[in-house]
C-alpha cells in the first residue's frame, strides 16, 4: 500500500513549513492528516480511485489536491515550490534527534547550516551552542546524534541484512542449481550483530568462477567490485558490499568457523589449538603438515576439545571457556517462540484490524497472542481511552469465543508517565490478561524510577523496550539496569526483547545481564504491520547473543504456563 509514502511526503511538507515558519495550525493539519492516513486500514489508492480521499478524517480539499498529484505523478509541486528555498540537505539534517525545523531554521538563518558537514562545523567551533535556546546540553545531545547518523550511514542493520542475504541465496540457488550445495551466511550477519559492515556469504562449489559471475549478474548489482574464481565482491544500490567466497567441500566447515569470527574469538581459538599442537586457518585444522578436519565447522571445536558454540556467542566473553566445561547452553531457538506478545491494531496505529492481525499470527503457528494497542496519553498514535479499551476487551472475548485452538489476551502497552504513575488505573489494568508498560515521552525524567514504579505494580508483566533507543537515531536514555534487573527479579516481572530491526531492546549484553539475574524476557515483535511479524527471528537472534535458554522466555510458555508465571495469578 501507498499509505506509508503519502504519510511520509505529508510529514516532510509540514517540517518544510515548519522550517520557513508557518502558521502553527497548517503545519498540525499536514501532520494530523498524516497520522490518519497511517492508521488507516484501507489502501489509500483504493479511496483515491474511488474519489473518497475526502472520507479520510483531517483530509480536506486542499490536501486531496495535493495527495492527488502525489499518487499521479510521484511529486506536489507545491513542496517542489518550497524545496527550492530551503537547504538543499534539509531532511537529511531533520533525521538528526534534537534538530527539529525550528532548530535548524534557526542555524540556518544565523550561521549558514545547510548540511550535515556544516553542522558538525558549527558544533566544532562553538558556533551551534551560541545559538538562543542552545547550550551546551542540547549541543552534546545533537552530537551524539550525529555519531549515531552516521554509524547508520556507513552500517547495515541486521534486519536488511538478513533480507539481503535470503534474496542472493534464492536467486544462488535458483540460477546454479547443483553446482552449488551449501550456502551459509557468515561475519556479523551469522552472528547476528545488530549492524553489520558488509555482508559476507559462503557457497560450497567446485564451480567457484561461474557462481560468482552468478553474483555479478544479480539485479540489484550497481558496482563489480571483483570476480575471480574463489572470491567475488559487488556493492548492490551504490550502498551495500557482498563478498561471496567459494568453497570447496573438504574446506567448507573451516572457512565457515574462520569467516563466521569474531577475531577476537578466533584468536582465543588459534591460541587454544597452538598450544594443543594444532593449526586452524581457513582451509581446515592441521597437525603438523597433515590436515585433520575441515570439512564439517564441528570438526575444528571438537578436535581441539570444545564443544560446538552457536554462531551468536562467539565474541569472547566466556564462551570458549564454558566449551572447554561442556556449559554450552541450549539456547532458544525461533521455532520455540509460541506466542507475540506485544502488536498493535488499527485499535491505535496499527495497520490491520483485530481480526486481519489474528489471521497473520494464526498463520504462523503460534498458540495465542497479546494484543497491546497505545493508552491513551499516546495522543500520536491513536491511544485509546478507558472506554474505547473496554470495548476493545469485550470484542476480543467476542473474537475468542469463535476461535478454535487458539487465544487472543487482551492486552495494552501502557504509558509510564514522567511522575512514574500509569496512563491507566489498577481498575481498568485488572480488567485486562496482559500489560506492557513502557516509556514513550519525558525520556530523560527519572527513567530508572519510573520503570521500578511500574515494575512494581501487580498488573504489569512486561517493561516494552526498556532502554527506548532507536539505534539509526537515538541513543538509550540513561537507565540503571542492575536497579531494573533487581526489581524485575524480585517481582517476578519480564523484559522485553523489542524486536523491531531498529529497537533490538534489550541489546544483547542486557539480555545477559537480565537472565543472569534471574529476570525472564519476552520477545515480540511490537508489529504494527503483518510484514513486521518476521521480525521475531531478529529478537531471537539478540536473546541468543544474550545467552538466553528457552526457559527464559516467557512467550515460549504455554498458555497455561503464561498464565501461572503472571504476578496477578500468584
Amino acid at each position: 500500500m501507498k499509505n506509508n509514502e503519502v504519510a511520509d511526503i505529508l510529514e516532510k511538507f509540514a517540517d518544510v513549513l515548519e522550517f520557513k515558519g508557518d502558521v502553527g495550525f497548517k503545519i498540525n493539519a499536514y501532520r494530523k492528516a498524516a497520522r490518519a492516513i497511517v492508521d488507516l486500514g484501507d489502501d489509500i489508492e483504493k479511496l483515491w480511485r474511488e474519489n473518497r480521499l475526502g472520507d479520510i478524517p483531517g483530509v480536506g480539499k486542499a490536501l486531496q489536491e495535493k495527495i492527488d498529484q502525489f499518487l499521479r505523478s510521484g511529486r506536489i509541486r507545491q513542496l517542489d515550490e518550497h524545496l527550492a528555498t530551503v537547504p538543499r540537505e534539509l531532511f537529511q539534517l531533520l533525521e538528526i534527534q534534537n534538530f527539529g525545523p525550528k532548530t535548524a531554521a534557526l542555524a540556518y538563518k544565523e550561521l549558514g547550516v545547510e548540511t550535515i558537514e556544516d553542522l558538525q562545523t558549527a558544533i566544532d567551533n562553538g558556533s551551534l551552542a551560541s545559538l538562543p535556546g542552545m547550550g551546551a546540553k542540547k549541543v552534546a545531545k545533537i552530537s551524539k546524534s550525529l555519531e549515531l547518523h552516521a554509524r547508520a550511514e556507513k552500517e547495515i542493520s541486521i534486519g536488511m541484512a538478513t533480507i539481503i542475504v535470503a534474496e542472493l541465496m534464492d536467486y544462488l540457488r535458483e540460477k546454479a542449481g547443483d553446482k552449488a550445495q551449501r550456502m551459509s551466511a557468515a561475519g556479523s550477519v551469522r552472528r547476528n550483530k545488530e549492524t553489520v559492515h558488509d555482508i559476507d556469504i559462503l557457497v560450497e562449489t567446485d564451480y567457484g568462477e561461474e557462481v560468482i559471475k552468478l553474483l555479478t549478474e544479480f539485479p540489484r548489482v550497481t558496482r563489480i567490485l571483483g570476480a575471480g574464481a574463489t572470491k567475488g565482491s559487488v556493492l548492490l544500490d551504490d550502498r551495500h558490499q557482498i563478498d561471496l567466497r567459494a568453497i570447496q567441500s573438504q574446506s567448507y566447515g573451516a572457512a565457515q568457523q574462520y569467516f563466521t569470527g569474531s577475531q577476537a574469538h578466533n584468536v582465543k581459538l588459534r591460541e587454544m589449538a597452538k598450544k594443543a599442537g594444532y593449526k586452524i586457518n581457513e582451509w581446515g585444522i592441521f597437525r603438523g603438515d597433515e590436515k585433520v578436519g575441515g570439512e564439517n565447522e564441528e570438526d575444528i571445536y571438537r578436535i581441539i576439545g570444545l564443544q560446538w558454540m552457536p554462531p551468536e556467542l562467539r565474541e569472547d566473553r566466556g564462551e570458549i571457556e564454558a566449551a572447554a566445561e561442556n556449559r554450552i547452553p541450549r539456547l532458544v531457538a525461533l521455532e520455540d517462540i509460541q506466542a507475540d506478545l506485544h502488536m498493535h491494531t488499527t485499535k491505535s496505529d496499527g495497520q490491520h484490524s483485530l481480526e486481519h492481525l489474528v489471521e497473520y499470527v494464526r498463520q504462523r503457528g503460534y498458540r495465542y497472542m497479546a494484543v497491546c494497542d497505545h493508552s491513551k496519553s499516546a495522543i500520536y498514535a491513536n491511544g485509546q481511552s478507558e472506554q474505547r479499551l473496554l470495548q476493545t476487551i469485550a470484542d476480543i472475548r467476542s473474537l475468542n469465543e469463535k476461535l478454535e485452538n487458539f487465544t487472543v489476551l487482551a492486552g495494552i502497552e501502557v504509558d509510564i508517565l514522567a511522575d512514574g504513575s500509569l496512563d491507566f488505573s489498577d481498575d481498568i489494568l485488572r480488567q485486562l490478561d496482559f500489560v506492557v508498560a513502557s516509556i514513550h515521552s519525558a525520556f530523560q525524567t527519572d527513567p530508572t524510577d519510573r520503570t521500578i514504579a511500574a515494575i512494581e505494580n501487580k498488573y504489569v508483566d512486561v517493561i516494552g523496550h526498556p532502554t527506548g533507543r532507536l539505534i539509526s537515531r537515538r541513543q538509550a536514555f540513561e537507565l540503571d539496569m542492575d536497579r531494573v534487573i533487581a526489581a524485575a527479579s524480585k517481582t517476578g516481572t519480564a523484559l522485553e526483547v523489542n524486536s523491531f530491526w531498529d529497537r533490538l531492546d534489550l541489546n544483547d549484553i542486557n539480555v545477559r545481564k537480565a537472565v543472569s539475574g534471574g529476570v525472564k524476557i519476552s520477545i515480540n515483535t511490537d508489529a504494527h504491520h503483518e510484514k513486521h511479524l518476521r521480525m521475531m527471528a531478529l529478537g531471537v537472534g539478540t536473546a541468543r547473543r544474550g545467552w538466553a535458554r528457552k526457559e527464559d522466555v516467557i512467550n515460549t510458555y504455554s498458555l497455561d504456563q503464561l498464565r501461572a508465571w503472571q504476578k496477578r495469578h500468584r
